[in-house]
């Protein structure tokens, strides 16, 4: 499956981080005129769950009984890869600073690998581990966490929160025996996601407000409704997507060390956005992620018996997406 697959993987995992670090400068556009993080989440998850409705139903036409035998994935995925995960974030971020707190959550990586040793067999080998530090230490150096910072316990118990939900983001969409494509799977998922945080928003568990004001976007005034827009079309429906699709084609553990370009993406896209220039270590730092990526890829490569990291549990031509 990684010859025949893993060209299109890689870029829909590409895609996916792309368009997941494209939420940065939406949000940051939007939480710059008094919305709140939890509220821009919020709206975007929803909205991208309203937007695939129709197409989730059409797609499960004839097999809810898929979507009824796949319910508890469909469910952990929505309460710990969608809501869980960013309400521990925006929980971690009260804390702690925003690159520490996406320190912790990028750990999620760690998890798969781990799960994968523990959970099938799966124990990684020397090029794998030293694609793992390589792209861990790249990862420190673009967020520029290095020198002396205070870690609160509370935050860092968050941001590992949230690394168990990026974890079971990369492992359930990983999932190639899954009965549920990935639309529907999208789709149920966000609309758990988004129960789960306004819920959270309701019960005063995160702060959240939102308003109408007109937003400053790429150096012009604009409405809130684009910034909106991008979120929930391209940084929530196209992320939610292709992820899922790139993590059915090259496994959890090589679609999760990819997922850490999203960070490339995000200094790449406040660059662009809000003329927020990348430093010389953060371009170093970049270096290294993609270093060590192409390391825990081509260890994929050597040994393609071992690709798939979830056995499947019906046969299928291809994976679903």
């Amino acid at each position: 499956m990684q010859g025949r697959y893993g060209g299109t993987g890689l870029t829909f995992a590409l895609l996916s981080a792309a368009t997941f670090a494209l939420s940065g400068p939406l949000a940051s556009a939007l939480i710059a005129v008094g919305w709140t993080p939890a509220a821009a989440v919020t709206v975007r998850v929803g909205l991208a769950a309203l937007v695939l409705t129709l197409p989730a139903l059409l797609q499960l036409r004839g097999s809810w009984g898929a979507l009824r035998w796949e319910a508890g994935s469909v469910t952990t995925y929505g309460v710990l890869a969608v809501g869980g995960a960013q309400l521990a974030y925006f929980n971690a971020v009260q804390h702690l600073s925003v690159g520490v707190a996406l320190m912790l959550e990028y750990l999620g990586i760690i998890l798969v690998v781990g799960w994968m040793w523990l959970r099938h067999g799966q124990r990684p080998r020397r090029l794998t581990v030293a694609g793992a530090a390589t792209a861990l230490l790249g990862l420190v150096l673009v967020l520029d966490v290095t020198g002396s910072t205070h870690l609160d316990p509370i935050g860092v118990l968050w941001g590992l929160g949230a690394a168990v939900g990026l974890a079971t983001y990369f492992l359930l969409s990983a999932s190639t025996g899954s009965r549920v494509a990935a639309v529907p799977m999208a789709w149920g998922g966000l609309l758990i996601g988004t129960v789960l945080l306004t819920v959270a928003g309701v019960a005063g568990l995160v702060p959240w407000h939102a308003g109408t004001a007109d937003v400053r976007l790429i150096g012009h005034q604009t409405s809130w409704l684009v910034p909106v827009a991008g979120l929930a079309l391209v940084s929530a429906v196209v992320s939610y997507l292709a992820g899922i699709g790139a993590a059915r084609r090259l496994g959890a553990r090589l679609a999760s060390f990819v997922g850490l370009t999203e960070v490339l993406f995000a200094v790449l896209f406040a660059w662009v956005m809000l003329g927020q220039l990348p430093g010389t270590v953060q371009l170093v730092g970049g270096a290294f992620i993609i270093a060590g990526v192409a390391a825990v890829r081509l260890d994929e490569l050597r040994a393609p018996s071992r690709a798939a990291d979830v056995p499947r549990r019906v046969a299928e031509p291809a994976p679903a997406c």
